[in-house]
């Protein structure tokens, strides 16, 4: 068993996943923007699970980021699992929210998950198995008024894991898209949504349960794995109610109390 490569593991949803990997057994490489928070986690679980663990710092904002970290994660070993967990958001009205606080939402979000993506598939391929998780959201199958670009690049992952799981049928290689609603994790301090009504609802699901539930799903070969009975009806109501009803109903989750 080789590695499991996990972005953004320091915390929230990527940490509870490389406790999932490690539990199964597989040695991690650990990518986020803050190598004492990886060191942590990577000493934490292997000590608790004997797996080896390597931190790489990462910011996948900047240019080559991805390419970067695909190659220092190669060269410590084989990669079996990649786990596209980095993310970000902002809350805010489109025209005027900081702009390079978007682009690197877009750059996170898309571009390097992308790159990311499409390395593994390669490298995958030669070696004839392996297994992406992508974490989308429930923010996917939604237009989000006040998130516009999250809403619309967790779209884009959501269709490109699709698509791609589609392309590797009867190969023995896995693509899931997993997505989650409201998680407890730092991501609202990050995006500027403490006050905001979906984060003051009670309804978030914790980092722990929506990783094992994705965990779950990726092993399993489920292309899409949305957790929790509220999340599946929210993924649901496009195909029930008409689309400016929906813009207009996300819209009041994300207002300000």
């Amino acid at each position: 068993m080789g590695y499991a490569l996990i972005t953004g593991a320091s915390e929230g949803i990527g940490k509870e996943l490389a406790k999932c990997a490690a539990k199964d057994g597989y040695d991690l490489i650990l990518a986020a923007r803050s190598k004492d928070k990886l060191d942590a986690v990577g000493a934490a679980l292997s000590e608790e699970f004997g797996v080896k663990s390597v931190s790489i710092v990462s910011d996948l904002s900047k240019p080559d980021a991805a390419a970067k970290l695909w190659d220092a994660a190669t060269a410590a070993g084989d990669i079996d699992v990649l786990v596209n967990n980095a993310g970000l958001g902002s809350n805010g009205m489109f025209a005027e929210n900081d702009w390079q606080r978007e682009l690197d939402a877009i750059n996170v979000n898309m571009v390097a998950l992308t790159d990311l993506m499409k390395r593994a598939v390669q490298y995958m391929s030669a070696q004839g198995h392996g297994k992406i998780m992508n974490v989308a959201s429930t923010a996917g199958f939604l237009p989000g008024p006040k998130m516009a670009v999250y809403h619309a690049s967790k779209a884009y992952v959501l269709h490109l894991s699709e698509a791609v799981a589609e392309e590797l049928s009867g190969t023995r290689i896995l693509i899931s898209a997993l997505c989650p609603g409201a998680t407890k994790t730092e991501f609202f301090e990050g995006a500027d949504m403490k006050n905001v009504r979906l984060t003051n609802m009670g309804m978030m699901a914790s980092a722990e349960d929506v990783a094992i539930a994705g965990w779950r799903a990726l092993k399993a070969g489920q292309h899409i794995k949305v957790p929790g009975i509220i999340n599946k009806i929210f993924a649901f109501l496009p195909r029930l109610l008409p689309r400016r009803v929906i813009a207009w109903t996300t819209k009041q989750f994300y207002a300000r109390k």
